[in-house]
């Protein structure tokens, strides 16, 4: 079948290793399913990967791919939930210690078929197309998880998205906005406040910038570079949930006395749980919220998106069809 997968890994060219070609069909296991994928979406994950970060070497060739949208078994049109638990694990699989993410230990999205465990399929409404459905289960999903799980935010809530741009980002900024909240925004980038400002951001700012209020909450996939604004951004026991750290995870100064006298809730999210993309989905549907698309491409133009993303030439999903 026609796949995108790393052959090899290289952290200062990470695309000399991304090969457009062929691998062999996969074969589901007991208790698995095949997808037939019909739209699959980039992430960051996919370019750390041919890096080399979070994926063995032994495991080569990788399907890559951690996000898609197709058909089952049956025909049904589904989304498929990136996160593969331990089959002994029951509860929130996020919090599995022998999880991985698909294009980890098992075979990626980006081909014409994958296969997950049958619990990792969740019913695509039809109001959303393949296209849109595929960003969904790791940007928007992670996006989702830190907005109303970790922050347990609600409507007339202030949050601040940092680092507007970036395909979680977006989608801080449009959840945010259709559930209620007053969302806040920044970037270093004057074209990409004027687009979250088009998304749904209410005001948005340079980075850094002092706002005009405290906020109740923090998104933050930034980390060193924005982490001192972000907590001083925050109202008294106000919280500050993070997923990423785009920008470097050591920081000079952690801001710890601020943190402690004015109670504030530093708060770790990573990806999310079927039954969080099944609330997603169904959230879509609707409130008629739809992922911003950065650009469709067909999948044997993969390299393109790929570069595109290494350049940080994008504002929204790179999403590749079939």
């Amino acid at each position: 079948m026609f796949a995108v997968y790393a052959a090899e890994f290289s952290s200062d060219d990470p695309l000399s290793g991304l090969v457009v070609g062929e691998r062999p069909d996969p074969v589901a296991p007991e208790g698995w399913t095949t997808v037939t994928v019909k739209a699959a979406s980039l992430n960051h994950h996919d370019l750390w990967s041919l890096r080399g970060v979070g994926l063995k070497q032994e495991a080569l060739p990788m399907i890559l791919g951690c996000d898609a949208a197709g058909l089952d078994e049956d025909g049904n049109e589904v989304v498929v939930h990136a996160v593969v638990s331990d089959p002994s694990w029951r509860g929130d699989e996020t919090l599995d210690p022998r999880r991985s993410l698909l294009s980890e230990r098992h075979q990626g999205t980006f081909a014409d078929k994958v296969v997950v465990p049958r619990g990792n399929v969740v019913p695509k409404p039809a109001s959303l197309s393949f296209e849109e459905a595929a960003c969904l289960p790791t940007a928007w999903l992670t996006a989702y998880r830190m907005l109303f799980t970790q922050g347990g935010l609600k409507a007339g809530d202030t949050v601040l998205v940092q680092g507007a741009g970036g395909g979680v980002a977006t989608a801080l900024i449009t959840l945010g906005r259709a559930a209620g909240l007053k969302v806040l925004a920044t970037s270093r980038d004057e074209a990409k406040r004027a687009r979250a400002l088009e998304i749904g951001a209410h005001e948005v700012f340079e980075s850094g910038a002092r706002l005009p209020v405290k906020v109740d909450a923090v998104m933050e996939t930034v980390g060193r570079a924005t982490w001192t604004h972000s907590i001083r951004s925050l109202r008294p026991g106000g919280k500050i949930v993070i997923s990423g750290t785009t920008s470097g995870p050591n920081l000079d100064d952690a801001e710890l006395t601020r943190i402690f006298f004015l109670q504030l809730q530093v708060i770790g999210s990573t990806m999310g749980t079927r039954a969080e993309l099944a609330s997603l989905v169904t959230m879509l549907d609707a409130t008629g919220t739809r992922p911003l698309l950065d650009r469709v491409l067909p999948m044997a133009d993969a390299r393109e998106g790929f570069a595109a993303m290494a350049e940080g030439d994008v504002f929204g999903k790179v999403v590749l069809t079939r």
